[in-house]
């Protein structure tokens, strides 16, 4: 069998080397794709624009404004002197967040009482509103202004001593940085090789029956097997490297660490490639059309990896419709492969029923288009 498989991979090489524009596209997409979502999605909300409106104007307040504005969550992009300006500066979109110091706030330190101060957020970006609140809570925690201990956070006194019943202390795995580019880059490698490995072959088959050369393997004593195989592990290798690109982009440029074991990764990608060039050659197989088998190949492939996967939306905010669908989307397991190894150092033992799906569904994608090439063949 190996030397029926062999001439038919040296044939695609030759027709891959031949096709210099697409090779350079296919390596150079990963790249491209990396940096346009690498840079231009996150989840990290910072420098949020803030309006202040100080009605008190004392060094404590001012101090309050700094305390807030020293961090890389808010930046000053106004100061006003009434309300109707400081809701103009919302409406407008030239600052996120409303700050709103009361004219009494020094004097209620002073006297031990509590001084409220009121916070305005846009909410129409319900994303950074709600990230915006927990970073104003979070930064509020931690003042300090009046002599007593107070917290202008707080409606209710706080006397200094008196210590609360339970101490909160919250401990961050596997991300302590929280960077966003941590969990999306691992992602976007799910997304690119679903994505790109569908697209490599969904011209393959169908390339032969547009030249004409298609008659000449019918001819022949491959069986569609071989065939499917032989046409199949040229774009194996292709993958790999554009996995080894992404993996020194990641690493190198994005510094997200890789903490689990590289030959695991190799091999998961392997497994993952194999299904998702399946699906390529199915639609190419099933189409014999390159226009045809490549749209198709894009819509299986795009969307469910992009919006079905995980890699946007939590699944299990989805609809539960939605989540029996995704049950079937290969990028979902690959997701929980390729970040567990990256950022959790977690093995086999962990990810064996992903590694299992996928497994599955790339030796049913390789069966499924062996059948239905030998039905043109018949």
């Amino acid at each position: 069998m190996r030397s029926r498989i062999l001439p038919v991979m040296k044939k695609e090489f030759i027709e891959i080397r031949r096709d210099t524009r697409s090779l350079a596209f296919v390596l150079a997409m990963p790249a491209v794709m990396l940096f346009l979502y690498g840079y231009g999605i996150s989840s990290d909300v910072k420098r949020v624009p803030l309006v202040v409106y100080d009605r008190d104007g004392t060094p404590p307040a001012r101090e309050l404004i700094r305390r807030f504005t020293s961090t890389d969550y808010f930046v000053v992009a106004a100061e006003v002197d009434n309300l109707r300006d400081l809701r103009r500066s919302i409406d407008r979109g030239q600052a996120k967040v409303g700050l709103m110091i009361p004219e009494d706030f020094n004097r209620n330190l002073g006297a031990g009482r509590p001084a409220p101060i009121q916070f305005v957020v846009d909410g129409s970006d319900s994303n950074t509103a709600g990230i915006a609140i927990g970073n104003i809570a979070a930064i509020s925690k931690g003042l300090e202004l009046a002599p007593r201990g107070l917290r202008p956070d707080v409606l209710i006194p706080l006397p200094s001593d008196l210590s609360p019943p339970v101490e909160l202390r919250t401990w961050i795995w596997y991300n302590p940085e929280l960077r966003s580019s941590n969990f999306l880059i691992p992602g976007l490698t799910a997304v690119i090789l679903m994505m790109l490995a569908a697209l490599l072959t969904s011209l393959t088959v169908a390339r032969e029956w547009e030249r004409g050369t298609m008659e000449a393997l019918i001819a022949s004593p491959l069986r569609p097997h071989e065939l499917m195989v032989g046409k199949i592990l040229p774009y194996v290798v292709i993958g790999l490297v554009d996995v080894l690109f992404i993996l020194l982009l990641a690493l190198f440029w994005f510094r997200v660490p890789l903490r689990g074991s590289l030959p695991l990764l190799m091999v998961s990608s392997t497994i993952f490639l194999l299904g998702a060039l399946g699906i390529g050659l199915f639609f190419s197989a099933a189409t014999k059309n390159q226009q045809v088998s490549f749209q198709l190949s894009i819509l299986a492939t795009m969307l469910p990896a992009l919006l079905l996967s995980g890699f946007f939306y939590p699944i299990e905010n989805m609809p539960p419709i939605l989540q029996a669908v995704t049950a079937i989307v290969p990028a979902r397991y690959f997701l929980v492969v390729i970040r567990g190894i990256f950022l959790k150092g977690v093995g086999v033992e962990t990810l064996w029923r992903e590694l299992l799906f996928l497994s599955a569904f790339a030796v049913l994608m390789l069966v499924v288009s062996s059948a239905k090439f030998k039905k043109r063949l018949e």
